[in-house]
């Protein structure tokens, strides 16, 4: 289960990296069922990403795959080409959305919204990473 207090912890660590990279992002923490447990806009970031940051921890946690790594299979021609228009426009395969695993289970997401897919990574990471 994804606390608040984990959710504020890896919220933490991704703003520091996004802070550090000079990149003010907005990001989003998700539970087990794909809800949002806690959600933060730094200073300065898109307006726009706040919901973006918010479905790619949904997508991340629905599909229990990083949104970077879904986003070649939703290509045309791909073997899911078509699914960012599921879920009632939820879904989002753009970098940036992370699951969360403990003891190898996925637990909920983080997504991240703001720069480039590679800032959105790295940001990310930095937060999945503090939670496990």
């Amino acid at each position: 289960m994804v606390t608040l207090n984990d959710a504020m912890k890896i919220i933490g660590a991704a703003e520091k990296k996004a802070a550090a990279i000079g990149q003010p992002m907005n990001i989003a923490v998700a539970d087990a069922g794909g809800n949002l447990v806690a959600h933060v806009r730094m200073d300065g970031a898109w307006i726009g990403s706040i919901d973006i940051s918010i479905k790619k921890a949904f997508t991340a946690r629905a599909f229990d795959i990083a949104t970077r790594d879904l986003a070649p299979l939703a290509q045309p021609g791909g073997d899911f080409f078509g699914i960012d228009a599921s879920n009632g426009g939820r879904v989002m395969i753009f970098a940036g959305g992370i699951p969360l695993k403990r003891a190898g289970k996925v637990v909920g997401a983080i997504g991240v919204s703001g720069g480039s897919g590679e800032q959105d990574q790295s940001v990310a990471e930095a937060g999945a990473t503090a939670y496990s």
